[in-house]
């Protein structure tokens, strides 16, 4: 099954049970994200994306050089354990692994979660690739793909049992768009899917093809 169609199901699902009221709430709030035009702001193809170092589920400092020095890289940004939408979209990255790997690439994925949120993260998808904590979203932020969560959202949020606080950091409500960069090893970026509406995923399928223009 493709991520979009297991997207299309959560979605459906959701709609059936949420509270009207609320899905409105949540639709305007990604709206008005998307009015911003904050997408436009992030590194687009062909531009060079700026090093980081941080810090992978077991605490080690894993930085963008190091991994390009390794082959072309998928680097994903996810909001955090509690999205269910990256949660789909985690596994589905993980069940094309072995094409990635094949094709001389790796993956990691970029969370503002706490070290001991993304080993959960990590452990409850069991993903076998890295899962890097960007602490206050910092990396995110120098992007310019960081938005605050909605005030309006947060009890919202709660009610469905989610603390973005506890898995950010007290008095961190910054969230990373949904982003998908293919980098090359000279640190170009050779595809860029970026969308304000978190709904939104890349089909990961999609980037082996992207991966095997850069073995050419």
């Amino acid at each position: 099954m493709s991520l979009q169609t297991e997207i299309a199901d959560y979605i459906a699902s959701f709609v059936q049970k949420a509270p009207l009221d609320v899905q409105k709430l949540m639709k305007q709030a990604t709206k008005n994200l998307a009015e911003s035009e904050i997408a436009k702001k992030a590194p687009q193809a062909g531009q060079v994306l700026p090093n980081f170092t941080l810090a992978n589920q077991t605490g080690e400092q894993v930085s963008l050089s190091s991994l390009l020095a390794k082959g072309p890289l998928i680097i994903t940004f996810y909001r955090g354990g509690w999205c269910p939408y990256c949660n789909l979209e985690l596994r589905a990255y993980q069940q094309i692994l072995p094409e990635i790997k094949a094709l001389g690439a790796n993956l990691v994925a970029i969370t503002p979660e706490l070290p001991d949120a993304s080993l959960s993260t990590t452990e409850k998808n069991e993903l076998q690739f890295q899962v890097l904590t960007d602490t206050n979203a910092d990396y995110a932020k120098s992007l310019d793909i960081v938005f605050a969560l909605p005030e309006e959202l947060r009890p919202i949020y709660s009610s469905f049992g989610i603390e973005v606080e506890q898995h950010n950091g007290e008095g961190q409500f910054g969230l990373p768009l949904a982003v998908t960069y293919v980098v090359a090893q000279d640190g170009t970026i050779a595809s860029a899917f970026i969308d304000a509406d978190y709904t939104k995923r890349q089909e990961p399928s999609d980037l082996l093809p992207v991966l095997k223009s850069l073995n050419n």
